[in-house]
């Protein structure tokens, strides 16, 4: 199987598992560990993009307040990551820039063809 193919199947195995997760979440989830989006249907609508994506951490923050245990107890940021985060945001920012602003020439010895009739 080509890479290109294996990859859209992957994708679209995430995908529908997403669709299976977000229709099981909206349903019945949401009402159950938020009680503001008990009565929120078009708000669940917004929802279904992003759950499509991230269904593996809808589940498990899910399955942990249901549990009754807060999401996220254990893991704290360190502070010494915030330079990183910084100089990361900086790079991400500059080689947006860098891309942008590089231009490919066409080269001057190859005429261009014309592939089809305007027409047609």
């Amino acid at each position: 199987m080509e890479a290109a193919a294996l990859i859209l199947s992957i994708a679209k195995i995430w995908l529908w598992i997403g669709a299976g997760v977000s229709a099981v979440f909206l349903t019945v989830g949401v009402g159950r560990i938020d009680d503001d989006a008990a009565d929120a249907f078009v708000f669940r609508v917004l929802l279904i993009p992003g759950i499509l994506l991230i269904w593996p951490l809808v589940v498990w923050r899910w399955w942990r307040l249901e549990r009754g245990e807060p999401f996220m107890s254990r893991y704290r940021p360190l502070l010494s990551h915030t330079p990183a985060a910084v100089i990361m945001a900086v790079l991400i920012v500059t080689a947006l820039a860098l891309s942008l602003t590089a231009r490919q020439e066409w080269p001057a010895h190859i005429a261009p063809e014309q592939l089809s009739e305007a027409g047609s």
